[in-house]
């Protein structure tokens, strides 16, 4: 049954991004490659692969931070390997955007390395959300491609068949109040580290 769900949700925001695309199309007068351009190099300039984070992982690179925004309980209970809690929910059920607290939080992580946050599933707003709300604030950070419930539940979506038999979620998953260290592993990965995934 869900199975549907998310195809109709699929197929519905298919048919409203094409509207749109129509209506910027002929209302702006750009052209259509103009606006692939700009729609790749938006993409490339805020999602980051899953394939890239784990190959990072693996590799023992440390250049980035990795911001969980699910609730202190949801994190306490299990979240990516490496990742921070800056919530973004008081419990599992309630929202808190607290833009105050939020941009504090997030001034104070390195200057010097990506910042990368996660939420509920690919479809989740909150990311986008508190990214939006941080880029406001002039703190911009990148969004990881997927969500918790893929990384955790879904982890043959989106990794290599080739990777299926070296990698188990259980070794990029943490449970306690703090963030855990990815170890570094010998995997063979589809991925390179340049240009990732």
């Amino acid at each position: 049954m869900k199975t549907i769900y998310v195809i109709l949700l699929c197929l519905l925001l298919g048919f409203l991004g094409g509207i749109l695309g129509y209506i910027v199309v002929n209302k702006l007068n750009y052209s259509s490659d103009e606006l692939i351009k700009e729609y790749y190099y938006t993409e490339n300039a805020v999602h980051v692969s899953p394939h890239s984070l784990r190959v990072k992982m693996d590799r023992g690179i440390e250049d980035y931070v990795l911001v969980d925004l699910r609730s202190p309980e949801e994190y306490e209970k299990e979240h990516i390997i490496g990742a921070i809690n800056i919530p973004a929910y008081v419990d599992p059920y309630t929202p808190s955007y607290d833009e105050k607290r939020i941009v504090e939080e997030f001034s104070k992580l390195p200057k010097d390395k990506e910042i990368t946050v996660y939420c509920y599933s690919t479809p989740c707003m909150t990311g986008r959300k508190v990214g939006f709300l941080l880029a406001k604030n002039g703190i911009f950070v990148k969004h990881l491609n997927i969500g918790w419930n893929e990384w955790r539940y879904h982890w043959q979506n989106w990794n290599h068949e080739i990777e299926w038999n070296s990698t188990k979620v259980e070794n990029y998953i943490y449970s306690g109040k703090e963030p855990g260290k990815p170890e570094k592993r010998d995997i063979v990965s589809a991925c390179g580290i340049e240009g990732g995934c």
